[in-house]
């Protein structure tokens, strides 16, 4: 038996400071859609998060996103030049990294500790 059709998922991202988190995920590319008391909703590459007033730091220091680009070096250019501002001092990022499943991969963190990863698959254009 077939499950019901689904036209989305989205994950809600921990945050501990709402505001200062919202404007690092602008600060990288993603489009505020909306914006109520304690959850934002946020697009990138068409595909969207909620980002949520609710902070455990065992879970965000646990939670990752995974986006693929096309180009992990140029993402690790951006995110550095976005930390480069003094903005984020708690937020980071590492040089890409060659990774064993097929992917070069830019490590970033937000500003809760949640794990971006940028993964360019192995043969994308850079």
């Amino acid at each position: 038996m077939q499950p019901p059709a689904a036209q989305d998922v989205k994950v809600f991202v921990p945050m501990r400071d709402f505001e200062h988190s919202l404007r690092f995920y602008e600060a990288l590319g993603w489009k505020r859609n909306w914006q109520e008391e304690g959850l934002a909703e946020i697009e990138l590459a068409q595909t969207r998060l909620y980002l949520q007033n609710f902070y455990a730091q065992e879970w965000a220091e646990n939670f990752m996103i995974y986006i693929v680009v096309e180009d992990a070096a140029a993402w690790h250019g951006h995110i550095a030049s976005v930390l480069d501002g003094g903005e984020f001092p708690e937020a980071r990022v590492n040089p890409p990294k060659e990774e064993s499943y097929g992917a070069l991969v830019t490590y970033a963190w937000d500003p809760c500790g949640v794990l971006l990863h940028f993964a360019q698959p192995r043969g994308a254009s850079s």
